[in-house]
């Protein structure tokens, strides 16, 4: 397995278990998992893109939970939620900018020849094989709609 990220999370839920980090452990080892579970458990080989798919999508999740416990009044288990998700996001790419990811778009929108909004369905495709896992579906989804008239 030529998985760099799954090695590191190896390593660092090894170190978290050396510091008795159950939090991280718990986070790192959920992660873990559910890599698992999509790609080895599934037939297929472990992937830094399924990863990267199990992370984004843990971090999205953590998001939501940190609306809905702020919005209830919970702020311990925000917190909670919050300190997950930065774990979470150390093992993410770094993201692009919006400016960034409205280059890619039109790039994308002029490369296909895309003239409406027909086309968006392609463009979404192109522009997050570009990006893989570099920007927030949300905010492609809406510069693509942006870019086509």
């Amino acid at each position: 397995m030529a998985c760099e990220i799954y090695d590191k999370l190896m390593a660092d839920m090894k170190s978290a278990m050396k510091a008795h980090d159950m939090c991280a452990v718990n986070s790192i080892r959920g992660i873990i998992a559910k890599a698992k579970d999509l790609t080895v458990n599934a037939g297929r080989e472990m992937s830094d893109d399924a990863v990267l798919q199990v992370l984004a999508k843990g971090v999205k999740q953590r998001e939501e939970s940190i609306a809905q416990f702020e919005s209830a009044g919970r702020a311990e288990l925000a917190e909670s939620e919050r300190k997950e998700m930065e774990l979470l996001r150390r093992y993410l790419p770094a993201q692009l900018s919006e400016a960034e990811v409205a280059e890619v778009v039109k790039a994308a929108v002029a490369d296909l020849g895309a003239a409406s909004k027909k086309d968006m369905g392609r463009v979404m495709k192109e522009v997050m094989a570009r990006v893989k896992g570099r920007a927030d579906g949300k905010l492609v989804s809406r510069l693509v709609g942006a870019a086509l008239p």
